[in-house]
């Protein structure tokens, strides 16, 4: 295992670690990052990294293939552009969350705060506890799960992501609707929660949320939308 202190060495020479193809394979543990920026940006490689501490904004972005761990809260964009790989923050994270991630999992112990998930394209997104408004905003592909509430305008223009609530949604953006929970959605569900490690829930009491398809194709009736 690796260690960075980032009490004595830069944010700098810990990414700069990370881009290396040759860090697969390899462990790193970064000690005390007292909110620092950018922590773990641009890993390319299948590298556990374990973050003990706090973070600031976008940590974890364009992610690929390594598995992060933060112990602590993060900072604005967490994982932004992600990849692939794994994501966990076994505290709070801030807003926009997983915005614009291609792939991978992101799982937050915690709340998120406004715009979880905007614009997601292909990532799928855990949250133990609830999020905050304009979550899941023109999400286009992937699924975010949410076990506690939602704030307002929950898939505010969204395409194909799917999005499942166990809470209650504030409000619904616009062209988001309640659809039905077929079995091969409870199926979807039931892996999604395995894979982030949430047992001992019911997956009946679980809503699903997409797209009306309304807004797909201009219709003067629907002016007031656009």
């Amino acid at each position: 295992m690796k260690t960075f202190d980032l009490a004595d060495e830069s944010v700098s020479n810990l990414n700069q670690a990370l881009h290396l193809p040759a860090s697969g394979g390899l462990e790193f543990m970064v000690l005390n990052p007292g909110g620092k920026h950018c922590v773990a940006v641009g890993a390319v490689a299948d590298t556990r990294i374990t973050i003990e501490g706090h973070v600031g904004y976008y940590c974890a972005g364009m992610n690929q293939n390594a598995e992060i761990t933060i112990h602590g809260n993060a900072g604005p964009g967490l994982a932004e552009n992600m990849m692939s790989g794994k994501v966990r923050v076994t505290g709070n994270a801030s807003q926009y969350c997983g915005a614009t991630a291609h792939g991978g999992l992101l799982v937050i112990e915690g709340d998120a705060a406004a715009r979880c998930g905007i614009s997601m394209k292909g990532v799928d997104i855990v949250v133990y506890g609830s999020i905050g408004h304009m979550s899941a905003f023109m999400a286009q592909t992937g699924r975010l799960i949410v076990l506690g509430d939602t704030g307002d305008s929950l898939g505010d223009s969204i395409y194909e992501a799917r999005i499942y609530v166990q809470g209650k949604p504030k409000s619904l953006g616009t062209d988001c609707v309640q659809k039905s929970m077929r079995d091969k959605h409870k199926n979807e569900l039931g892996a999604l929660l395995v894979q982030a490690k949430v047992s001992g829930v019911d997956i009946s009491g679980f809503k699903r949320y997409g797209s009306a398809r309304e807004l797909y194709n201009f219709k003067i009736d629907n002016l007031s939308a656009y």
